[in-house]
């Protein structure tokens, strides 16, 4: 019965509505037959003003809700618009860094001491020394350090240095958030919170001012060029990234195989001819005057590290540590674990292979379809603005403001006998149905930058000494490794924090050290048993295309 009553008041005031509708349309018809009456008349142009009043708020309803500040912290698809925001605020958190915080000596002074003596015009490498010893890094280093030596007053103005190390930071930052953007792999709330969480890579950087994240950013800009398809230059930046610093050649193995799935076996001969060509021209005035003394100090493999700077071997008696033996265990353990995560390696590179020959076969056709569409959407716009000045120019030239008020009050009047709202009325502004066709076919580069990522990851795994500065050479693939697991939210970021907190131990300890192997173990555990996965589950699908 409650129903049944509900119901019957509904279709009263429904029929109210009705009539009430039809008395201002009748009134409306009244008015247009009327003339207008002297005195000012309805200002052309306040259409426009509602217009741009309404797009203001719509564009508020949009960008201040709580759904697009959802998007921003959760969807990987905001990565563009939240990659702004990280430089603008490393840009400032680094300048707050130089200004705030003091500088430490560490490797600078040595590093001006063995530029300034090749300057002079000594090339025999095993007389280039500095305070912290001679000189163990390639040509390249030599040539890039040469010239902050003469843009920094030969290394005295340190401030300068600074803010030179600082842009290279911001400009790696850029490189790294663009293959995030790419993949779309991790969330930006995870990328921010490892952005501003790491005292110790800002520290590296612009407090300390070491040559590996110089020889970083190379690498990740050979990175992009790759994945942007311009092998030419990603070689050299490669090459370049190698002449800095060796540790690059962790890259290598997994470079290799993405080489030669994309190439094939001529070009990729001719990328590495580029490769090591480059490496000759760098080395070239030591490699013509002394070259055992050139390939022995900048590419010495045998290279003892003192055991009082370890980060993560702090548990081994230091006889052990420098024992040769124990160096042999870990070449054989990293080889063997690159053998075995040759094939998921290998599976993955050629399916992106396959993404991008399938890009190379839909993107015309998208572009063609989103052609067709605009110019759909540009006949329409045209059509509703005609209709639109055409009504604007009715109600413009037909109602007075005098009556337009009327009218209104009017309106209101017989709102409040009914005691019903006025009906919605639709917008001028009609949404458009009709998107852009579009794949975004960069997420392939998933299968590219896992395998690249976890090839440097194993070497550092089975890495005989970590030091302090060599975090930068893994710490911005880190979100990256960890999402490519199957653990849980709370056991990744957990991950991250206590590899974080391992390497701000200073100086490092026993358990510190340990603690850093237990995370490295299960990032490797994870991310490996991840690889196989797909990997069965590509050849799963393969068979079934056979049968």
């Amino acid at each position: 019965f409650t129903y049944i009553s509900a119901f019957l008041v509904f279709l009263e005031g429904h029929n109210q509505l009705i009539k009430a509708t039809r008395q201002s349309n009748n009134v409306k018809s009244e008015l247009r037959q009327m003339p207008p009456l002297k005195g000012r008349t309805h200002p052309l142009g306040s259409n426009k003003t509602v217009n741009k009043r309404n797009n203001f708020k719509s564009f508020l309803r949009k960008y201040l809700s709580i759904e697009y500040v959802k998007f921003l912290i959760f969807n990987p698809a905001a990565l563009p618009v939240v990659s702004v925001l990280i430089l603008l605020a490393e840009l400032l958190l680094n300048v707050l860094v130089i200004w705030r915080v003091p500088y430490t000596e560490i490797d600078w002074i040595a590093y001006m001491q063995e530029c300034e003596g090749f300057l002079n015009g000594t090339l025999n490498y095993s007389l280039l020394k500095g305070d912290t010893g001679p000189l163990v890094y390639p040509g390249a280093f030599v040539y890039i350090y040469s010239a902050l030596y003469y843009v920094t007053s030969r290394g005295q103005n340190i401030r300068l240095a600074q803010y030179i190390f600082a842009c290279i930071y911001l400009i790696q930052i850029w490189l790294v958030l663009r293959l995030y953007t790419k993949s779309r792999k991790v969330p930006p709330y995870v990328l921010v919170f490892c952005a501003f969480t790491s005292y110790r890579i800002h520290s590296i950087y612009v407090l300390r001012l070491f040559n590996d994240p110089v020889a970083i950013l190379f690498l990740y800009a050979a990175l992009n060029l790759f994945l942007d398809r311009y092998w030419t230059f990603g070689s050299i930046c490669f090459s370049i990234a190698v002449g800095v610093k060796m540790n690059i050649l962790l890259f290598a193995p997994a470079m290799l195989l993405f080489y030669l799935i994309n190439m094939g076996y001529l070009k990729t001969i001719k990328q590495l001819a580029i490769c090591g060509g480059l490496q000759l021209l760098l080395g070239s005035p030591f490699l013509v005057t002394y070259p055992v003394q050139y390939l022995k100090g900048s590419f010495n493999f045998g290279r003892v590290f003192e055991h009082k700077w370890t980060v993560n071997y702090r548990f081994l008696p230091r006889e052990v540590f420098e024992n040769q033996i124990f160096h042999t265990v870990l070449l054989i353990i990293h080889l063997l674990l690159l053998t075995i995560f040759a094939k998921p390696t290998y599976v993955y590179f050629k399916n992106y292979v396959r993404l991008r020959a399938l890009q190379d076969q839909l993107q015309p056709q998208l572009k063609l379809k989103n052609l067709e569409l605009k110019q759909e959407r540009i006949k329409e716009a045209n059509k509703r603005k005609s209709n639109k000045e055409r009504r604007t120019q009715e109600a413009e030239e037909e109602l007075s403001t005098d009556q337009q008020k009327f009218l209104e009050s009017f309106e209101k009047s017989l709102q409040k006998s009914t005691g019903l709202n006025a009906p919605i009325k639709d917008s001028n502004c009609v949404e458009e149905t009709e998107q852009e066709v579009s794949i975004h076919f960069e997420r392939c580069t998933q299968l590219a930058i896992l395998p690249f990522f976890f090839c440097n990851f194993i070497g550092l795994f089975c890495a005989r000494s970590l030091h302090y500065q060599f975090y930068v050479w893994y710490f911005h693939s880190l979100p990256y490794l960890a999402w490519s697991t199957d653990y849980s939210l709370g056991v990744r970021l957990l991950l991250l924090g206590l590899i974080e907190l391992c390497w701000n131990t200073y100086p490092s300890t026993d358990l510190s050290s340990a603690l850093l192997h237990l995370c490295h173990f299960l990032l490797l555990f994870g991310v490996g048993r991840n690889l196989f996965k797909s990997t069965k589950q590509s050849a799963a699908i393969e068979s079934l295309k056979v049968n």
